[in-house]
């Protein structure tokens, strides 16, 4: 096997990082999970579980990839002391990649679908009953679901097969410029709508009123969760990209970046969304559908509307597009590494795989819609999104929090020496209790509550 490759450049880095972490979480879930827990407080107390959960957690997964140079199962394996069996944590891992991917490339499709809607000028002028017409016309057709999947299977295998620097590294530095700047033009026009004064107001000032509406407990933990999946730890997907990286910079400093370019983008995202829904009279609170159903509606109203929904739903695609990388990344560089193949033949295999374990998702929605795994209304797309947000991605995390601080793991001295090592912000040692106690506890009580509020 030749030697691993790595990033062209520091910036390389962190726009791949923050890609895999910025997605649809960001732009999809943010603002309605906002709208849902009563605005201010929820982001305040989002942004302090980010700092105090999410940054220490990542540079534990970037600290793993930069030691080992390997993905998450053979980093495991180098780094766990002889005989023991910390490894078997990477082959959930190795699951919870494939299974992201498997509903990821759906709901990446969904909004393919509405950009080509939206330039064609479907929405100009559409009501209500319209707009959700098209939603369930989509839904319901297998062909639109998976046609919309190949497509992007095909460029995200396309992108992986190239290498990490002339296709992925080059891919996701071009795609995430234009996102931010797409962004930062949609969300100025939000704020400029009439009426959109008061979505700012409750997007950014706590309310008492609000909190006690939701139940301020049910605003912390939506907090916690939230600030916790949209870095996208517990899986290896922080790790793959630590492995590729030098020496020269701490990797605390790295997180700081990485977690402020996903908050920002996540921040920018609800300046674009709420005001807009207060300016024309759309609820915050519609959850999943939000995009889908409001959006085209407000678009369809809009001055220019045609130009900005169209350049919403690209910068959309590009988030989902930025994870769907960053993730296949992670599975081309298992069989790499496990099997020591070449990287086209991996990213093809792969490719073929997730290709196919995408189609119940896709059928799950109509002519599969009958089977209602886990609870009445479920359908296959929750089944998976359950395995991956309530149990790989929380208990990854947790393993990798204990891996890194105990002694029967890696060790925190060990962990320290890594994440220290370069110039640029610096884990204090001082926090030692922090991390080996209050930390697992915290990622504890993430997991089970996660699982006992599911059901």
């Amino acid at each position: 096997m030749g030697e691993r490759e790595s990033l062209r450049s520091r910036l390389g880095f962190i726009l791949l990082s923050a890609g895999c972490a910025i997605g649809i979480g960001n732009v999809w879930r943010f603002p309605y999970m906002v709208g849902k827990n009563g605005g201010g407080l929820f982001v305040l107390i989002y942004l302090l579980f980010l700092i105090i959960l999410g940054v220490p957690v990542m540079t534990m997964e970037y600290a793993m990839g930069r030691a080992t140079k390997k993905s998450i199962l053979s980093a495991y394996k180098e780094l766990e002391p002889k005989g023991s069996k910390w490894h078997i944590i990477g082959y959930f891992a190795i699951a919870g990649n494939y299974v992201l991917l498997m509903f990821y490339s759906i709901v990446s499709g969904w909004i393919l679908h509405y950009f080509f809607l939206m330039l064609s000028g479907k929405f100009a002028g559409a009501d209500a009953a319209l707009i959700d017409g098209v939603f369930s016309n989509m839904m319901s057709s297998p062909s639109i679901l998976l046609t919309f999947m190949l497509i992007t299977m095909f460029i995200t295998i396309s992108t992986c097969s190239v290498g990490l620097q002339n296709g992925v590294e080059r891919v996701t530095k071009i795609m995430m410029i234009l996102l931010i700047i797409i962004m930062v033009a949609l969300g100025i026009n939000s704020l400029l709508l009439p009426g959109a004064g008061e979505g700012v107001k409750f997007y950014l000032m706590p309310s008492v009123e609000n909190v006690a509406s939701v139940g301020l407990g049910n605003v912390i933990y939506g907090a916690l969760n939230q600030s916790f999946f949209t870095l996208s730890l517990g899986m290896g997907g922080m790790l793959i990209f630590g492995s590729y990286i030098d020496k020269k910079r701490s990797l605390a400093g790295e997180a700081v970046v990485v977690a402020g370019l996903d908050t920002f983008v996540a921040i920018v995202a609800g300046f674009i969304v709420i005001p807009a829904c207060f300016a024309y009279g759309v609820e915050p609170t519609a959850g999943p559908s939000l995009i889908f159903r409001t959006l085209p509606y407000i678009f369809a109203n809009l001055p220019l509307g045609r130009l900005w929904g169209s350049l919403f739903f690209l910068f959309l695609y590009f988030a989902a597009l930025s994870t769907m990388i960053g993730v296949f990344e992670n599975d081309v560089s298992f069989s790499i590494d496990i099997f020591g193949m070449d990287r086209k033949k991996a990213a093809l295999i792969a490719g073929i795989v997730i290709t196919i374990g995408s189609i119940p998702c896709a059928l799950g929605f109509n002519v599969w819609s009958s089977f209602q795994p886990l609870k009445a209304g479920n359908c296959i797309m929750d089944l998976e999104d359950f395995f991956v947000s309530n149990l790989v991605l929380p208990i990854g995390s947790l393993v990798c929090c204990l891996f890194c601080t105990m002694r029967y793991g890696w060790g925190f001295e060990k962990y320290l020496r890594e994440a220290n090592e370069g110039e640029g912000l610096k884990v204090n040692p001082a926090l030692s209790f922090y991390f080996k106690y209050i930390l697992p506890l915290i990622i504890f009580f993430l997991v089970s509550y996660g699982i006992v509020t599911y059901f």
